[in-house]
């Protein structure tokens, strides 16, 4: 497929076309008003001459003097433009010729057209005529047979003239509109051209860079509005991007520089094979810590390109919660919390996905809950939707935390310890898991409690998120 013409090109040809549209139907328009002004003209003068005639033809008698006639005819002539005149009586003799062609060439029309006056064109092989043929009633020798030519040569000269030179106005109008057209759109253009100029010098160190709305014209106001929000998707990205690049080697840091310090101090001096058996358990601890943080980089990362759960079967939640209130028992007494579920519900999805995520919502509630106080489950069914709902009492999570909770290695605290904390992509991976079922996860907090709600389809597995 060819590259699109440009729009330059496409509005300077849409000029062009509707200058040639317009322009030939207003050529046309007068090229027809001219001529048929001159026909009518003509045909009036015809008409003025032929009713002189007829005056002139009704008082005929025998009796006079034929030469008089003629002068009567030729009066009748004269003030008109050069008009010719031919009469014949019933029995084909003519009455009166005018000087000039020969009108008794004129082949008659029918007898009906006749007498009602019959308006022709003619040509000899000089001239062209508009000719009016009319019988009259006589008292003496009639009726007559009456032939009024005016010669149109001169109009059709004229008509000619004018048609050449309207068309040459007309193509000549095409032409400048044309060429008006593109400078108008080049112009109209600029615009365009100086956003493009300011795109241009865009790059990944300059994305706090803004078009201007109330600078360009209204038309393009809400293509730089688009591109700004772009610009703004696009800084938010690289910032998450530049923060998760240096929270990875952060996090991946620690455990490196722990494993070098304490494989430094065993091989210091010797030692006894308890001692270095226990370097060994720490030092396992760190690669597990590392392993599970590389893991979860590694879902994430899947998430990103499209999660999809591979084992859609129907789950009792109310089972799944109470394993793992089994699991994080002995945590919730070391740290004096309770943990309670309220209600039941179903729903497709992937077991070990599904389990993840309340796995880490739990943890995370657990681990933000001061002691002698209770984490809170409760499970419903609403309108299609399976909800979840993690409650924890404690310290309120400030506004500006809300909509940062679901990011990557992001701490409310950062002087938080790592160690207890985690790598931070607990929330992250259950937001990932949750939208890779066609539900959606949010968190509201208040200065009672913090709780994140879950919603899912009760029996539907949308598409994965991309």
């Amino acid at each position: 497929m060819g590259r699109p013409t440009s729009l330059t090109l496409r509005l300077t040809l849409l000029f062009s076309a509707v200058a040639t549209v317009v322009l030939l139907a207003f050529g046309w328009i007068i090229e027809r008003s001219i001529e048929e002004h001159f026909v009518l003209g003509d045909t009036q003068e015809l008409k003025v001459i032929g009713q002189a005639v007829e005056r002139s033809l009704s008082t005929l008698q025998s009796n006079h003097d034929l030469t008089r006639v003629k002068q009567r005819f030729d009066d009748i002539l004269v003030g008109h433009h050069g008009p010719l005149l031919y009469i014949s009586d019933a029995s084909g003799k003519p009455l009166y010729s005018s000087p000039g062609p020969d009108l008794s060439l004129i082949p008659l029309p029918s007898p009906n057209q006749l007498s009602q006056g019959d308006i022709q064109q003619w040509s000899d092989s000089q001239h062209n005529y508009l000719v009016h043929i009319q019988q009259i009633a006589g008292q003496n020798n009639g009726p007559y047979t009456v032939i009024i030519a005016v010669a149109t040569d001169f109009h059709l000269h004229f008509l000619s003239s004018f048609h050449r030179t309207l068309w040459l106005m007309v193509i000549g109008g095409i032409v400048a509109m044309g060429l008006m057209g593109w400078i108008a759109v080049r112009h109209g253009h600029r615009p365009l051209h100086q956003m493009v100029d300011q795109i241009s010098r865009i790059s990944a160190n300059a994305l706090t860079t803004r078009l201007a709305p109330d600078t360009v014209p209204i038309e393009l106001t809400e293509l730089a509005l688009s591109f700004n929000e772009l610009l703004q998707r696009m800084e938010e990205s690289f910032i998450r991007l530049a923060n998760f690049s240096a929270d990875i080697a952060h996090e991946l840091r620690t455990p490196v520089t722990n494993l070098m310090t304490q494989t430094q101090v065993a091989l210091s001096q010797a030692r006894n094979t308890d001692e270095y058996q226990e370097i060994l358990y720490s030092n396992v601890e760190e690669y597990e810590r590392m392993a599970l943080m590389i893991s979860d980089m590694l879902f994430l990362a899947k998430a990103d390109n499209g999660l999809t759960p591979p084992n859609v079967e129907e789950i009792d939640l109310e089972s799944e919660v109470h394993n793992l209130f089994d699991f994080y028992e002995a945590l919730a007494e070391e740290q004096q919390v309770s943990l309670k579920l309220e209600g039941s519900s179903r729903v497709m999805g992937d077991r070990l996905m599904l389990r993840r995520a309340l796995n880490n919502l739990i943890s995370n509630a657990i681990r933000h809950t001061a002691p002698n106080n209770t984490v809170t489950v409760q499970l419903s069914t609403q309108n299609k939707k399976t909800l979840i709902a993690v409650q924890n009492p404690g310290v309120p999570l400030a506004a500006e935390h809300l909509s940062k909770v679901f990011d990557r290695f992001y701490r409310v605290d950062p002087s938080r310890q790592r160690s207890s904390e985690g790598a931070g992509l607990g929330l992250a991976i259950a937001k990932s898991i949750v939208e890779a079922h066609g539900g959606e996860i949010t968190v509201i907090s208040d200065d009672t409690s913090t709780q994140f709600l879950v919603s899912l389809p009760v029996s539907t597995v949308l598409p994965a998120i991309s």
